[in-house]
């Protein structure tokens, strides 16, 4: 008789049983793609600017090929830009209206007041360039708005956290279909990465070293291994929640990406595209999540490491999930790493 594992997370109170008699292929997975609705304008293509609110930050081409940072001013919408970060018209956050209301905002946590910014970043004029497909220099646009954002609105004093995340294809949640991630701010600490925050520094008082520099360490000798270089290195996590799950950490320990030098942006955004271009020749393009994890208390310097983690949307939590908080995956992160691993080379 085959047995189903039951895995424990690295740091959380999670646990995932590894479902090796219901154990499927990537390719199982794999479904018939919908094609887009004809005749719909997409409000985040070049022509389209006025649609949508004015940008807070631009990325803008020159006729010399440099990039020069500007938004939207004065009504107007220019349409050489590269990178267009545009608040959400249907926000989930929204800022202070005053600036006086600070002190108020910070007491309001307890009343229920949604608080913060929530932000669309559109990543290239390009309706269709994804990140497995992109070409590098856009890809490190991409990143690299992603920290100025970071650094922008982390210096708020009533943000507490900034949500960095992508959705990819309308099973995982995503509205439109151009290219766009999203950035939202809270202010607290979302449960998940507050849970990390907490195990990590339980881990460091005990091992006087970080549990994510740890699992690394681990991790690059095991069969999870999916990918490294100089700065990162990407893994199918031992508990994996999700069918092809898999994570890129850095080398370098740092609680987030506001200090990335140029040769890790670059490294990012290679590790990043080959990472999502394996994972859409494996499972045949599917919908999939992408969320950072990350902090910004200083104090946590020691012991916490920043990450992205990919989800790829393959699996319905049913009832046994839901009621326990137990999730049942059907691919192992062996399987995962090898069939990845393939991709990358093939």
């Amino acid at each position: 008789m085959v047995f189903n594992e039951l895995r424990k997370d690295y740091l959380l109170n999670r646990w995932v049983v590894i479902a090796t008699e219901r154990s499927r292929r990537p390719s199982d997975f794999a479904k018939q793609k919908t094609e887009n609705a004809q005749g719909i304008v997409c409000p985040l293509c070049v022509g389209n600017e006025h649609m949508t609110p004015p940008a807070v930050l631009l990325y803008l081409k020159q006729q010399n090929g440099a990039i020069d940072k500007s938004k939207d001013d004065n009504g107007t919408r220019p349409k050489n830009w590269l990178i267009r970060v545009i608040p959400n018209l249907y926000p989930a956050f929204t800022p202070p209206q005053e600036q006086n209301e600070t002190p108020k905002i910070l007491e309001s946590e307890n009343f229920g007041y949604a608080i913060g910014h929530h932000e669309v970043l559109v990543e290239s004029p390009n309706h269709d360039e994804d990140p497995a497909d992109a070409e590098l220099p856009q890809l490190r646009h991409v990143i690299t708005a992603y920290i100025d954002r970071l650094h922008e609105l982390s210096a708020k004093p009533y943000v507490k956290y900034v949500s960095i995340f992508r959705n990819y294809g309308k099973e995982a949640g995503a509205s439109l279909t151009h290219a766009h991630s999203q950035l939202i701010t809270t202010p607290t600490i979302p449960r998940v990465v507050e849970e990390e925050i907490a195990a990590s520094k339980i881990f460091y008082e005990q091992h006087k070293k970080c549990a994510f520099c740890n699992i690394i360490d681990e991790e690059v000798k095991g069969p999870r291994l999916i990918l490294q270089n100089t700065h990162f290195v990407v893994l199918a996590p031992y508990a994996s929640v999700n069918p092809l799950e898999f994570w890129i950490l850095p080398k370098k320990h740092k609680i987030n990406m506001l200090n990335l030098t140029e040769a890790e942006i670059t490294a990012f955004a290679e590790t990043l595209k080959m990472s999502l271009k394996a994972l859409k020749d494996v499972a045949k393009d599917p919908p999939y999540n992408y969320g950072f994890h990350l902090t910004l208390d200083r104090s946590a310097e020691n012991y916490y490491h920043w990450h992205l983690e990919v989800y790829p949307k393959l699996a319905i939590w049913a009832g046994f999930e839901k009621n326990t908080g137990v999730y049942i995956n059907t691919i192992k992160p062996e399987t995962t790493a090898a069939e990845l691993r393939r991709a990358i080379i093939a």
